[in-house]
């Protein structure tokens, strides 16, 4: 009998702000979502509680967001490919950046480490500074290292709460 290698694992950033008119409100979407993601060659692993956020940029609409893990042989370019098909699915058009969408998935970590290419950056730039995929990842996993930092999910969240040193000298000028 041979070891099977274990296939290598994503964290998947999910958000939507905008109904869809089959699956409803954007936690519905969500939902949604993750089942859309399992398939073939993406199997489930985990998925985080769905929070929601206030948005990024000019739109006005809350987010609900939420981290799954999942298992698949993809490397980093075919599994955006696949997320990419996901939200055109779901009527994801492309446009003015931060505007309400219906979808937005994105690739936050991989288990094989780093990757820049023409089209996807792992771990995800905007990771380390964004509590809401920080908050969800570190409920399913707080101990994934971010492979650029090398600090644990856990330890980056913290850092994002903890309160900032107040700057005395600035008061005076």
């Amino acid at each position: 009998m041979r070891n099977a290698t274990p296939l290598p694992l994503y964290a998947i950033g999910l958000g939507s702000n905008r109904r869809h008119a089959r699956f409803g409100d954007p936690r519905a979407v969500l939902m949604a979502a993750l089942a859309a993601l399992e398939s073939d060659d993406i199997e489930p692993v985990d998925a985080s509680p769905i929070i929601a956020s206030n948005p990024l940029g000019p739109s006005r609409r809350r987010y609900a967001n939420a981290v799954a893990l999942v298992a698949s042989p993809l490397d980093p370019p075919e599994m955006l490919e696949r997320l990419q098909q996901i939200e055109n699915s779901f009527g994801r058009r492309t446009g003015q950046r931060w505007s309400a969408r219906t979808l937005d998935l994105d690739i936050l970590l991989w288990s094989g480490g780093v990757w820049s290419g023409a089209m996807v950056t792992i771990p995800h730039p905007a990771l380390a500074d964004r509590d809401f995929v920080l908050g969800p990842l570190r409920a399913i996993a707080p101990d994934w290292r971010h492979p650029l930092r090398l600090r644990s999910i856990r330890q980056l969240a913290a850092r994002l709460v903890r309160p900032k040193p107040v700057d005395r000298g600035a008061a005076r000028h």
